[in-house]
């Protein structure tokens, strides 16, 4: 057998029985073949080990077909949803996923950015709001599809996919009120979206007469011990508090755990609320009331967004609010 390198489309079609714009079909556009033609075209494949040479085609049809995504970490498991949900979309048309991580660094990720453009992906799908002005200027000027997700912003770089992260924090306060706390205090992570989410916290209490008593802050990514850590600096200088809106369910389990090994009653002495609905927020004790965002949803609108627009066409709505849930468990 030939080394994997040397095998040639003309190969393939000699293997298979059929002519190489046939293979190509098959590899490029499956559902324009007979499945018959296109089983004996992978069966040839799979013999020869044939690996089509995506940077000769991507050059032919000025596609790469390979979209870049960049998240804040990949160590935290908020944005997996949303990558899984953007892949599946993706690869119904046959396109790729490229993924990357800035650090939540806005320095890297612009660096980021400019990398995907030099390796000519065919569009970019962001976490967050673009806040970089050169960047965002350069986006626009090579008209690459861009999609910004996990927020709303008022003027997008081309399209967005998200919720309201300021709408998230005023619908916590809101609940928190209602259920009586008075000493309300707020642990987050120092990025932009937690600062949001801590604005829209701060505003709507301040609106009710009931001032933000503190905020405890972490470098991101957030962990559990960080979240306890912010508790016990926190309850230190406020150890009247009886309520905490925590940006993340990570500080949230953190402050959870800090409160049962003080022996504080909770919801009783302190309620804790958490964000985004992380699998082990209802596996606590007592099981965390939380806001859940749809991750999955938004990856899969980037993703029709993306390829409406490599079709030619403009999505039907160029901003899309996903919305969230405020899902009441124990701990309010």
């Amino acid at each position: 057998m030939k080394p994997r390198s040397s095998v040639r489309m003309a190969d393939v079609a000699q293997a298979a029985g059929v002519a190489p714009a046939t293979v190509s079909r098959a590899i490029n556009e499956p559902d324009k073949v007979a499945p018959e033609t296109r089983a004996q075209v992978e069966a040839a494949v799979r013999k020869l080990g044939y690996v089509p040479d995506r940077t000769a085609s991507s050059l032919a049809s000025s596609r790469s077909k390979i979209v870049g995504a960049i998240v804040p970490t990949l160590a935290n498991v908020w944005f997996a949803e949303t990558m899984e949900g953007l892949a599946a979309e993706l690869g119904k048309a046959g396109y790729q996923l490229m993924l990357s991580q800035s650090s939540y660094v806005a320095r890297t990720e612009a660096g980021l950015i400019d990398g995907f453009l030099g390796r000519r992906v065919d569009a970019l799908v962001l976490t967050g709001a673009l806040r970089d002005t050169a960047t965002r200027a350069k986006l626009r000027a090579v008209k690459l599809p861009v999609v910004e997700t996990w927020d709303l912003p008022a003027r997008p770089v081309d399209m967005a996919v998200g919720f309201s992260n300021q709408e998230v924090g005023a619908e916590v306060a809101r609940r928190l009120l209602k259920a009586g706390r008075r000493r309300i205090a707020f642990l987050g992570a120092d990025e932009h979206r937690s600062l949001m989410r801590r604005t829209g916290f701060e505003r709507e209490l301040q609106a009710a007469g009931r001032p933000l008593i503190a905020s405890e802050f972490t470098q991101p990514p957030s962990t559990i011990a960080a979240g306890r850590v912010l508790m016990e600096q926190l309850v230190a200088a406020h150890p009247d508090v009886d309520a905490v809106f925590c940006g993340n369910d990570f500080l949230a389990i953190g402050a959870l755990m800090w409160a049962r090994a003080h022996g504080w009653d909770v919801p009783g002495r302190v309620a804790v609320v958490g964000f985004s609905d992380l699998p082990v927020a209802e596996a606590t004790w007592p099981p965390l009331t939380t806001v859940k965002v749809r991750g999955a949803e938004m990856g899969r609108r980037a993703g029709e967004m993306v390829l409406a627009r490599l079709r030619g066409e403009e999505p039907a709505r160029k901003s899309v609010d996903v919305g969230f849930e405020f899902v009441e468990r124990s701990t309010l």
